[in-house]
């Protein structure tokens, strides 16, 4: 199982002292903050990707790249690469070129996005959604497969003997996860081309991530790419920590009262109650996690969310330590007690470079023994 941190950018006045980091200070800190995450042995650093104030991170690939300069084990991924709004040939072109400028250390989650106007921005008309990342992923898919590709569809010019360059590393495309929180259709998605469905559960009660997670599962195994329990899923989540939990309470205060995304609202306790944020100890973080797989079944890849809300970069770095220390260590144990031995981990581009050279020698060696009858 694959643990990792995404940020989401958002450059958030500290309530503490009312200073917000200038936009080249944020930026700097997400880089130290995916260094730390590797250094303290997490296994995934995700970014998101927005194009508005009060974030930062409009060109994922470009910190990603710089990212994976300077590490060495972390797997790269963004927490949404925006599959409405940009062209399906330049996620193409731009992803692979990371894939080979990180050699295959590379994954990435589809996604509409959460801000409306970012649509006329790029030319589109948010009512379109759904239809526009239906149709986008279709064609990055193919773009990824297939050498020449011929293509015409409703929301972009066509293509016609169109080969997207570089092409992935190894023949193998970057892995990749639809991430939802609330739509069906692009948990049908994920499942129909049996790839990871990513709920990022922040605001959500369990119940409604049940459901979510339960519809991919069922459709991943009617479209046969396996049972039920072998489809590939990711989980977000919020903690803060400290090693006493009414430090970590009464710390935590401010930033969740002031904090745009949910502040002035539903009180800490509230939101502890009926989402995944947790805010106490490590044990109650390692306890609240575990508690995930009883709603979720057996899944792959579990992302906290720690660098948002205005936290300084040193507490930040503080809360990485506690997770890669304290946190982590028995996660990986006790998740990995009573999971079955067919239920696959998160695929790699080893693992995925693996798989595509057994399946062509054995249809190498199918062949061969049919052209001996």
């Amino acid at each position: 199982m694959q643990f990792g941190i995404f940020s989401v950018g958002d450059v958030t006045p500290d309530p503490t002292t009312g200073r917000a980091p200038t936009e080249h200070e944020r930026i700097k800190a997400m880089v130290a903050i995916a260094e730390k995450a590797e250094e303290v042995g997490l296994d995934v650093f995700a970014t998101g990707e927005h194009h508005n104030p009060p974030f930062v991170p409009s060109s994922p690939t470009t910190m990603l790249g710089y990212v994976a300069a300077r590490t060495e084990r972390l797997v790269l991924s963004t927490a949404t690469t925006l599959i409405t709004t940009n062209d399906p040939v330049k996620i193409a072109e731009d992803f692979a070129m990371l894939q080979h400028l990180a050699d295959g250390r590379v994954d990435l989650t589809m996604g509409r996005g959460n801000t409306g106007p970012v649509y006329p921005w790029f030319g589109k008309d948010i009512r379109d959604g759904i239809p526009l990342a239906v149709e986008n992923y279709a064609l990055l898919h193919r773009l990824w497969r297939e050498d020449v590709v011929d293509w015409e569809g409703r929301h972009r010019t066509p293509l016609q003997s169109f080969t997207s360059a570089p092409r992935p590393l190894d023949g193998v495309p970057p892995f990749v996860w639809h991430g939802s929180i609330r739509s069906p259709e692009i948990a049908e998605q994920a499942a129909y081309y049996g790839d990871g469905f990513f709920h990022n559960n922040i605001f959500w009660p369990a119940e409604h991530t049940r459901r979510l997670v339960e519809l991919y599962r069922r459709r991943f195994e009617h479209y046969g790419h396996g049972s039920a329990d072998q489809a590939i899923v990711g989980l977000g989540g919020q903690v803060f920590m400290r090693r006493n939990s009414q430090d970590a309470v009464r710390e935590f205060r401010p930033y969740f009262d002031n904090a745009p995304v949910y502040g002035h609202g539903p009180s800490m306790e509230e939101f502890t109650a009926e989402t995944p944020l947790t805010v106490g100890s490590p044990q109650q973080v390692i306890e609240r996690t575990l508690s995930f797989r009883e709603y979720a079944g057996d899944y792959q890849r579990q992302l906290f969310l720690m660098d948002h809300a205005g936290l300084p970069l040193k507490t930040v770095l503080e809360q990485l330590d506690l997770l890669g220390e304290e946190v982590v260590p028995v996660l990986r144990r006790e998740f990995g007690i009573g999971r079955p031995a067919h239920v696959p981990d998160a695929p790699t581009h080893a693992s995925l470079l693996a798989a595509r050279r057994t399946a062509a020698a054995t249809a190498a060696a199918t062949a061969e023994k049919e052209g001996a009858r």
